[in-house]
């Protein structure tokens, strides 16, 4: 506690999240988690034990899924939008994104081809901007 000027004192309070931060920070899908971490508040303190030492819930739901769309997006190299194009609304486990790995349907090729060329693009105006700021910084003469 600390004391005020008023001679009152203050709390620092706890920051909390629900559970769907939660469980968007740790990367997992909010309805595979156990009941009793969907309907309580995770302090920061929590996410941060929860990510230091992961329980085996937690380590299963990592390994095996269902996965939420950012991470199937990220398994598959696709973007989120890419897997709505795709047709591929709801989590997906990691024997079904494997097995989409393997089956590698024409959209999936074309989303990754999409997304290639997103990076390509990126990488160049990263690259054309450095250049600019290269030229900036150099000395005048």
């Amino acid at each position: 506690m600390i004391d005020t000027l008023d001679g009152m004192t203050s709390h620092k309070t706890t920051q909390t999240m629900k559970p769907a931060t939660a469980a968007k920070k740790l990367g997992v899908y909010l309805e595979a988690t156990p009941a009793e971490f969907q309907e309580g508040v995770v302090s920061r303190d929590e996410l941060n034990a929860l990510q230091a030492e992961p329980p085996q819930w937690l380590l299963d739901l990592r390994r095996d899924g269902p996965h939420p769309r950012p991470v199937v997006a990220a398994k598959l190299g696709v973007s989120i939008s890419g897997l709505a194009r795709g047709g591929v609304t709801e989590a997906l486990t990691t024997e079904r994104i494997e097995a989409l790995k393997a089956e590698n349907p024409e959209w999936l090729q074309q989303e990754r081809a999409t997304q290639a060329e997103v990076r390509k693009e990126a990488a160049r105006l990263k690259a054309k901007k450095a250049e600019r700021a290269a030229q900036e910084d150099a000395p005048r003469r």
